[in-house]
């Protein structure tokens, strides 16, 4: 199992050309590398190995001007995007896949990441060295560059390094192993999560409890990013971008990766802390791309990273041994969970299916003997009764409480959780 730590880099204007040199040298090898690999699809309808890429790359000036092992993580990316290519146009064939795949195609122009190997990385009392290609050592003098290392980590334990290019800044990411932590939970404890706009995360479990993260501001957030972008690019040609638009955006991710990272650790907190071994995550795939709300909630919901927050709590669970299921979540804000309603899957719902209860106004759901209840509620609840005969679960312990009064949670607020 392994983790990733993200570092953002200051660099003084020496280091800053270093950087942008070795990541303008990985996209223009990039770019050789595609081109190899297209005519070879076109003329003979194989593709290149990475050994093949490594090979008829190996002696072009780009791939000089690189560590010979970071070059070479480059060529085997390329190598892989056309084999995941070749495995799609198989899917095609076999009817798994329905959307047909594009040939890969070459970068225009910038920069892009580059990676190094544990075993061309040595830490020195300057801190980590990053080598250099014979190149730029005969061009410049230089044989390799330093970052600092983090306190945190241990060096051996480091597997990949990376050098991250992204809206003017420099990002070093640290990919280690992580042992698992075994940690003190029920598995007939489950939390059902219901994902949405204003309440980004509502969160019911079996064990009486029940909490919302709050979306509001999140979605404050994305909307102004969303004004700024537009005051900009007024009276703009298309495709005009600018060192103003790129620090506002950088801004807007750093914010949104903030906000999937504290959301899940409070999710799992959660959990580790009423012994809850199960979680349930309600979601339709396609939502998100093939979304029909409108012009205005498409904006607000497909941008907001709920995706990227279910793949972090996934992650967490795996690491803690929580166990994770994600179900389909259809018809669960229509059905009543006090009322037992059935439960349709998507395309198979019965002729004449109609819920007890209904959803009267926002945030508020009518059962059938006229008990109010929370709406996002009573939906993380039916997401784990989708599931709840297949894994066993017990759902008596779903209280009207929790149901009616889930704890609110507002992200930025959060205290420091030490056990994680």
């Amino acid at each position: 199992m392994f983790g990733c730590q993200q570092i953002l880099i200051n660099p003084d204007s020496e280091l800053r050309a270093i950087l942008e040199f070795v990541c303008s040298e990985s996209a223009k090898l990039s770019n050789c590398g595609t081109y190899y690999a297209r005519q070879l699809y076109f003329k003979t309808g194989k593709i290149p190995s990475k050994f093949d890429l490594h090979r008829e790359i190996g002696k072009n000036p780009h791939f000089s001007s690189l560590c010979a092992q970071a070059a070479q993580q480059v060529l085997t990316t390329v190598a892989e995007s056309f084999k995941s290519y070749m495995g799609l146009l198989k899917g095609i064939q076999k009817g798994t896949v329905t959307q047909r795949p594009k040939l890969p195609g070459y970068r225009k122009g910038g920069l892009a990441l580059i990676t190094f190997p544990s075993q061309a990385i040595k830490l020195k009392s300057e801190g980590l060295r990053f080598p250099l290609g014979s190149k730029v050592k005969a061009w410049f003098g230089l044989d390799a560059f330093y970052l600092p290392m983090p306190s945190n980590l241990d060096f051996k334990a480091i597997r990949e390094y990376r050098i991250l290019p992204r809206n003017g800044c420099f990002y070093l990411e640290l990919v280690y192993k992580t042992s698992a932590i075994q940690a003190d939970v029920d598995p007939s404890g489950a939390l059902g999560i219901d994902h949405g706009l204003n309440n980004w995360l509502t969160c019911v479990s079996n064990v009486g409890t029940s909490f919302t993260v709050d979306g509001l501001h999140l979605k404050s957030l994305n909307q102004f990013y969303n004004k700024q972008v537009a005051t900009i690019k007024e009276n703009k040609p298309q495709g005009f971008w600018s060192k103003r638009l790129a620090a506002i955006t950088e801004k807007r991710n750093r914010q949104m990766r903030d906000a999937v990272n504290k959301a899940a650790r409070k999710v799992i907190h959660h959990c580790l802390e009423n012994r809850i071994g199960v979680i349930v995550f309600g979601w339709n795939k396609g939502q998100k791309d093939s979304a029909r709300m409108g012009a205005k909630t498409n904006q607000k919901f497909v941008s907001i990273p709920t995706g990227r927050l279910k793949e972090r709590i996934a992650q967490l669970c795996e690491q803690y041994g929580i166990r994770f299921i994600e179900t389909e979540e259809s018809y669960s804000s229509k059905a009543s969970f006090v009322d037992g309603d059935f439960l349709p899957k998507i395309g198979e719902k019965p002729e004449g299916w109609k819920e007890s209860g209904k959803r009267v106004k926002r945030g508020l759901y009518r059962t059938a003997n006229n008990q109010y209840i929370n709406a996002d509620c009573n939906g993380a609840a039916n997401i784990l009764r989708k599931v709840a005969a297949t894994l066993g679960l017990n759902l008596s312990g779903v209280s009207r409480g929790a149901l009616l009064t889930p704890l609110k949670v507002r992200l930025w607020t959060l205290q420091e959780y030490p056990s994680l």
